[in-house]
């Protein structure tokens, strides 16, 4: 198992550590819900140094980007971020991930932990452009600090103006007087913050200026546990739980991120142009218990007359709204809002029913 440069600070802090993607991440520190609700109405910071980052460089740089990924991204230019996928060519996800447009021929990567390995070999088996890729996942560190107070605790380590930093766009600069910083916002948990991206060699030392500027803010660390919850709230897809390789950008509602535009002649471009416009079969809905239960991941659903109906890809017990919420795929014939469904939790079928996205709105 690899280790993030922060592990000597997951101990310190008495994170129960676990096996995540091939790292000892910190699961939880003092309790789900109340990292949670730190959150959601302070300040906490997450690792997220075992997610992928993967250079892409040089003269076909934006092509090669333009047809690995599903969005479209034309509509990028330096300092703007976007979320896409890959599409796997047989009408799947290979990831999601985040497209940075860092400068002119050259972009960068963010994808899962998970799935590194995985992307790395599929955009080298794309890359006919012979594009410049560079792995820099292993020396790259990566903190989240997320929450309200996020801008607050950080504005005392930069001159940057953070608040000029808007959703889904990045600046590279100096702060905790470490250079060469990417800064950016593209946020996992809905209540605001910022992503710092940083060389392994600065992390000590990021991290102990943080926490020290956050002392009068009651900055806490935040495992990975809670990150699932606040993801979920916000109705956020997970690889490997809402999306994968056999699952659809348009099945699991990212029609938003796949950009039937001219010029965009992404891969899988035809069957997801056939499926769009095809009837609908199944598609990962929303969905909130009307009595009590925790929906947990691969829980049948069904109807009234406990016929399947799909499947949970994500459940929990939501801290903020305390009461058990989730999303699955679910047969065409129950997609409306408020439709009932039931959640199949040890053998009683519990009832529940559609609601829109996100559960928590702040």
């Amino acid at each position: 198992m690899k280790n993030t440069a922060f592990i000597n600070f997951h101990k310190q802090f008495g994170a129960k550590l676990v096996p995540f993607a091939g790292y000892n991440m910190p699961v939880e520190y003092t309790g789900v819900i109340e990292e949670h609700l730190t959150v959601r109405n302070g300040v906490g910071v997450f690792d997220v140094s075992h997610m992928g980052e993967i250079w892409v460089k040089g003269p076909k740089a934006y092509d090669f980007v333009q047809k690995v990924t599903s969005n479209d991204v034309s509509k990028l230019r330096p300092g703007i971020a976007q979320y896409s996928c890959f599409p796997n060519g047989k009408g799947g996800i290979v990831d999601d991930l985040i497209v940075y447009h860092y400068e002119d021929q050259k972009y960068l990567l963010v994808v899962n932990a998970s799935n590194i390995e995985k992307d790395w070999n599929w955009l080298n088996q794309q890359n006919t452009e012979a594009t410049e890729l560079e792995n820099a996942s292993d020396k790259t560190s990566q903190l989240a600090i997320q929450g309200p107070l996020a801008i607050k605790v950080l504005q005392k380590l930069t001159d940057i103006n953070l608040s000029e930093i808007k959703f889904y766009t990045f600046v590279t600069g100096k702060i905790a007087g470490i250079e060469d910083v990417i800064i950016s916002a593209t946020g996992y948990t809905g209540s605001g913050g910022f992503e710092l991206y940083m060389y392994n060699s600065d992390a000590e030392k990021m991290w102990n200026a943080i926490f020290e500027a956050g002392k009068e803010e009651g900055i806490k660390p935040i495992g990975l546990a809670a990150r699932d919850t606040l993801r979920l709230e916000m109705g956020y897809c997970l690889y490997g739980n809402d999306i994968d390789d056999t699952t659809s950008p348009i099945e699991a509602g990212l029609g938003w991120i796949t950009k039937f535009v001219d010029g965009n002649n992404f891969i899988d471009r035809d069957i997801l142009t056939k499926q769009k416009d095809a009837p609908i079969v199944r598609r990962l809905k929303a969905f909130e218990l009307i009595e009590r239960g925790i929906p947990r991941h691969g829980y049948e659903i069904v109807d009234a007359d406990g016929n399947n109906i799909g499947v949970v890809t994500s459940g929990t017990m939501s801290p903020s709204l305390k009461k058990g919420i989730g999303m699955g795929y679910v047969n065409a014939s129950h997609l409306k809002l408020d439709t009932e469904i039931y959640i199949k939790i040890r053998n009683n079928n519990i009832k529940a029913r559609i609601v829109s996205l996100p559960f928590y709105k702040a």
